[in-house]
Formats: structure tokens, C-alpha cells, sequence
């Protein structure tokens, strides 16, 4: 399968939707879903008519994590570990329906706002395998879900449904069955209606402060990015269309 057909792209408006499509291998993550993912991520990050991105799955679920034949066989997923690592610029909302699974659960948590439908499966399984969540998953998940809980889904590799999800604070909107893509992009459009850069500021600095800096270093990170954004084109539009009772036309610069 080639890295085209393994991870599909869509443009709506202001935000892209980025599609895992492994339907057959239920979005396991090989090589051409790896490289794929990332491709479609630094599309979106690089792309100034763009202010969030969408990931979901094709079929019956999000993503059921590594492709274990694959990984027999040697293929680089090495892309999937650099967008976990690096995240994206801007904001990504993952839309899980069925299953989110170790790797998969992994891509989810790169994501800033989660959106399931109900009875999805969120999980790290990876200890049932001989392995663990080495993609992030063992130490970001605390800050979704918190530590106790965090603890059973890593050294137990059972699942908690969207439900229990909801109810610790992982998700922030809850669907019927079927209904998590429209509620994802959603989502996505209401963070399009604002300004790309300081959406992206926003984003930067709520995740910073998330990991633990200290006041004294998000002041000194919030600096540049104040000089940006209060510079921008985007700046001056916004209260010019405020006066004018018009919809801002922003540009991202």
C-alpha cells in the first residue's frame, strides 16, 4: 500500500482532516501509515490557510497500534515516533471511533482535544505483547486521565471505554456512535473562526505550562511569541473587523 492510499487528506476550509486508512488492518501503523501521518501534519503545519487538523480512522476504529508484521519485518516507523515527539504547530483533535489502542492510543494523546463515541475503547496494551507504551504513552497519559488510573491502563494493558474517559477528563465531547469526526471537526471549526498564530501561541503555551514550567520560564517563552503575534497582519485585522461588525479575514501572518 502507498503512503498516498495509507493516510488521506482533506481540506475544509480552514481545517484538514487527516484520515488513517488501514480499514482491512484495522489503521495499524506500518511504514506508509508512518510516513504518511507525519507528511500530512507538517502539510498542515506549513500551510498558512490552515488552523487545525482532524485525525481519524477509516472502518471500525481510530487506530489499533503497531502493525506487529510489520514491525517483524523491519519497516521504519520512525515518522510516527518524530510526530509524537514533535507534535504539530497547531491545534489537532483526534476523533476516535471503536478503538484506540496502544500506538494508536499514542496518536490520540498528540492530539490536544480528544472526541470519542461511545463505547470506543482508549487504551496502552502494549504489556499483553512483551513491550510498552515507549511512544509517549506511559507518561502523558497522567496528565489525561490521572496517575491511578494511568497506572492500571499501563502495567494491567486493559482498555477504559469512552465513557470512563469522559468521566476523567480525557475527552472533551462525548457522541453517539458514528458521530465523533462531525463533532471533531466541529471542534476544529470553532478554533478556525479565531486567529491562526494566536491560536498556536495559545496552544504552545497552555502545553508548556501543562509539562511543568515554571512561571518565570513561560514568561520568558511568552515573549516572542507576544512580539509575533501582536505584529501580525492578523492583529490589525481582528479589531478593524470587530469596528466594521464584519467576520475577520485571517491570513496566519
Amino acid at each position: 500500500m502507498s503512503e498516498e492510499q495509507a493516510v488521506l487528506v482533506e481540506r475544509r476550509d480552514r481545517v484538514m482532516v487527516i484520515t488513517l486508512n488501514r480499514p482491512e488492518a484495522m489503521n495499524a501503523i506500518n511504514g506508509a501509515l508512518s510516513n504518511g501521518l507525519l507528511e500530512a501534519v507538517r502539510e498542515l503545519d506549513g500551510d498558512d490557510s490552515l488552523t487545525a487538523g482532524v485525525i481519524t480512522g477509516a472502518g471500525r476504529g481510530f487506530c489499533s497500534g503497531m502493525d506487529l508484521k510489520a514491525f517483524a519485518r523491519g519497516e521504519d516507523i520512525g515518522p510516527l515516533t518524530t510526530f509524537i515527539r514533535e507534535g504539530c504547530s497547531k491545534p489537532l483533535i483526534a476523533a476516535i471511533e471503536g478503538f484506540a489502542l496502544a500506538g494508536g492510543c499514542e496518536i490520540a494523546l498528540t492530539c490536544d482535544l480528544l472526541v470519542a463515541a461511545k463505547g470506543a475503547k482508549i487504551g496502552i496494551r502494549e504489556v499483553k505483547v512483551g513491550l510498552f507504551a515507549a511512544a509517549g504513552g506511559v507518561f502523558r497519559l497522567p496528565a489525561r486521565v490521572g496517575y491511578t488510573r494511568a497506572m492500571e491502563m499501563a502495567i494491567t494493558g486493559e482498555p477504559i471505554t469512552a465513557e470512563a474517559a469522559m468521566d476523567a477528563g480525557m475527552l472533551s465531547e462525548l457522541t453517539e456512535q458514528g458521530g465523533a469526526l462531525e463533532a471533531a471537526i466541529g471542534w476544529a471549526e470553532r478554533i478556525a473562526e479565531n486567529a491562526p498564530l494566536a491560536v498556536a501561541a495559545s496552544k504552545q503555551l497552555v502545553r508548556a505550562a501543562a509539562q511543568g514550567n515554571d512561571e518565570e520560564t513561560l514568561w520568558k517563552m511568552q515573549e516572542p511569541l507576544s512580539k509575533k503575534v501582536f505584529s501580525s497582519n492578523d492583529a490589525k485585522e481582528g479589531p478593524v473587523a470587530f469596528a466594521e461588525k464584519r467576520a475577520p479575514n485571517w491570513t496566519g501572518t
